[in-house]
């Protein structure tokens, strides 16, 4: 990928052409059939990937029920990043919907990046930062619809999960 490629995903779209070139050998590009599982719930968490084609389904498996599709996620999205939050596992298991195109970074080139150029790792971690953050912003309503999708439509408990929206969000 060139630098305008790499500028027109939402991730890099600030970054300038040398500081593309110095996250490039902390980077691989790497695609996936259709159906293949990326990662399992409970794999250790070695990478992250930002998505540039296709898309993803997040499953979480509870201990006490099947597996749900908590989320898609589309190209520009980032996804596992358990490994850059440095989390020992994945939370979630990732499953191509189709043919995908990935950017994969271990997260022990992060720390590689920091030590060598902290300009770009600091944009490309506040750049991460703000993607991960829309994206729990985003799953907040995807996860309460799950819970919800059971309830009895004019219980008192949804109709006050309809009426809180995001203002008694609880942060962990």
């Amino acid at each position: 990928m060139n630098h305008q490629e790499l500028a027109a995903l939402p991730i890099f779209n600030s970054f300038k052409p040398y500081q593309t070139q110095m996250i490039k050998p902390f980077i691989e590009f790497c695609s996936f059939p259709a159906n293949m599982v990326i990662f399992h719930q409970g794999d250790r968490a070695d990478n992250f990937y930002i998505l540039t084609t296709g898309e993803i389904a997040l499953h979480f498996k509870p201990y006490d029920g099947p597996s749900l599709v908590i989320t898609k996620i589309t190209s520009g999205d980032v996804f596992g990043w358990s490994a850059a939050l440095g989390r020992s596992k994945y939370s979630a298991t990732a499953i191509a919907t189709n043919e995908i195109k990935v950017i994969r970074m271990q997260a022990s080139n992060l720390q590689k990046l920091c030590a060598i150029d902290p300009e770009t790792a600091a944009l490309f971690l506040d750049r991460l930062v703000g993607v991960i953050s829309g994206k729990l912003n985003n799953s907040h309503q995807e996860i309460l619809n799950l819970f919800s999708n059971g309830m009895n439509l004019n219980s008192d408990c949804k109709r006050r999960m309809n009426l809180n929206g995001s203002e008694n969000r609880i942060y962990a």
